[in-house]
């Protein structure tokens, strides 16, 4: 008996050829794939974390883009994969969610998916085939911090599920990746020496061409950039607002700027966890 539960201990933790119950999408809205190494499978994300999409501040022109691409999306129109690369703490992947919160009773699903889970596409949308055969819901592959190491085996994979694999992707699955990196692959000095002159055209090596093909097939490329200082101010000073903290901007504004010196970065998240550090220090102090 003890060794039969170990056995399923150990089929679980790597992954059996069992059948799993698929999520019902009726009821839930999102789901992660779950890379293991006998076989991956959707589970159910039953806690979702969905920002509201006015709190996301100081990035309207991309934020626009987006919607749109998306509202394309979930009405059953033509629509495009979009990489949102930038800085760190900028609202890339908080965009995602908040655009579920916001279309997820239009049809928008969300399934989250890691690097691993990129050589699993296949048996990815095949597992959304099953769990949704009538093509009832519209499901966003959400890829948070993608990047790929020069021979990292998933970069083949995503290339052939964005564009050139044979087999034809469902017109309700689309992705939707975040990446430091604007061309998803580490560029290295020897690159440029690959670069060559034509007449006046600078013609880009064979490295660095393969480099920037798998940015290059999404269709939406979507830059998020570090605030100025003052926007970061003004930032700041909505957030503090929203926490009914309508404070003086002499009070707060030299340690909104240190706070920012602190982490290295003028972001929308530095500047929201400023506003909550100042609301809730002075309130506790109020006390």
């Amino acid at each position: 008996m003890e060794r039969q539960h170990l056995l399923q201990s150990l089929a679980a933790l790597l992954g059996d050829s069992s059948d799993h119950p698929l999520p019902d999408f009726a009821s839930i809205k999102a789901a992660r794939w779950r890379h293991l190494p006998l076989g991956g499978r959707l589970e159910a994300v039953s806690r979702v974390d969905l920002p509201d999409m006015d709190e996301l501040l100081g990035i309207d022109e991309t934020k626009a883009a987006l919607e749109l691409n998306t509202r394309q999306f979930v009405a059953g129109f033509p629509a495009n994969d979009a990489l949102l690369w930038g800085g760190r703490g900028t609202g890339k992947s908080s965009l995602v969610k908040a655009l579920l919160r916001r279309y997820a009773d239009l049809g928008l699903r969300l399934i989250e998916i890691d690097a691993d889970g990129i050589l699993d596409l296949p048996e990815i949308l095949a597992a959304l085939q099953a769990a949704d055969p009538e093509q009832r819901y519209h499901f966003a592959l959400f890829c948070d911090d993608l990047s790929f190491g020069s021979d990292d085996p998933g970069y083949k994979a995503l290339k052939s599920l964005l564009d050139g694999g044979v087999e034809a992707r469902p017109d309700n699955v689309l992705l939707y990746a975040t990446s430091n990196r604007r061309h998803l692959m580490p560029r290295h000095f020897s690159d440029n020496e690959e670069y060559h002159r034509h007449g006046d055209e600078i013609i880009a090596g064979e490295t660095a061409e393969e480099k920037i093909s798998l940015s290059e097939r999404f269709g939406l490329w979507l830059g998020f950039y570090p605030f100025d200082q003052t926007m970061y101010l003004d930032i700041c000073a909505i957030h503090l607002r929203r926490l009914n903290m309508p404070a003086d901007p002499e009070q707060w504004q030299e340690e909104a700027l240190r706070w920012a010196l602190q982490r290295g970065s003028r972001s929308g998240r530095v500047a929201r966890q400023f506003a909550r550090h100042w609301a809730g220090s002075k309130s506790l102090a109020g006390q």
